[in-house]
């Protein structure tokens, strides 16, 4: 299985959420689209990190895409943990649709609203119903999104079982 997994270079975003005048937002690997008609995405959030606890009470997240020269963005959100850092006093923000968390410096984001969320081991998939949608700035088309192999110097925030 390994073997497979290892050719695997998914597209990495960051995932914000906020409930309880709390929010919390993490590096992740593990998230696409799962339904066309009608349009659903789904995110997959590691159970050991903060973003996790914040999201079991959030009726939306917000889905932030990455450039290869967003990686500051990603090294935060990915290499602090929200139990011990601020990480969105290290970056500008907005809130959006129903209250969503945006990051400013994201090359594109949506908005979706949680309609379920699925038990899958040690991660909890949320599948998203998409409300709003933007970019930030002129970001050339083609300008490499930001992906697993481009994390890889990035030491967790929290350890990976």
């Amino acid at each position: 299985m390994n073997r497979f997994l290892d050719r695997l270079d998914p597209d990495m975003c960051v995932v914000t959420a906020t409930s309880g005048g709390e929010r919390a937002g993490c590096l992740v690997g593990f998230a696409s689209q799962c339904s066309i008609r009608p349009t659903r995405f789904v995110v997959w959030l590691s159970k050991v990190n903060r973003t996790h606890e914040v999201a079991a009470a959030a009726e939306f997240l917000a889905v932030h895409l990455l450039t290869r020269d967003e990686h500051r963005l990603a090294a935060l959100f990915g290499g602090e943990t929200g139990h011990l850092a601020d990480k969105f006093a290290r970056a500008a923000w907005t809130s959006e649709y129903g209250g969503a968390t945006v990051l400013r410096d994201a090359c594109a984001w949506f908005v979706g609203r949680i309609e379920r969320r699925v038990d899958g081991g040690d991660h909890t998939g949320h599948v998203l119903a998409p409300v709003q949608s933007g970019a930030h700035g002129a970001t050339p088309h083609g300008t490499p999104l930001l992906r697993m192999a481009d994390a890889r110097t990035i030491d967790p925030g929290h350890p990976v079982d």
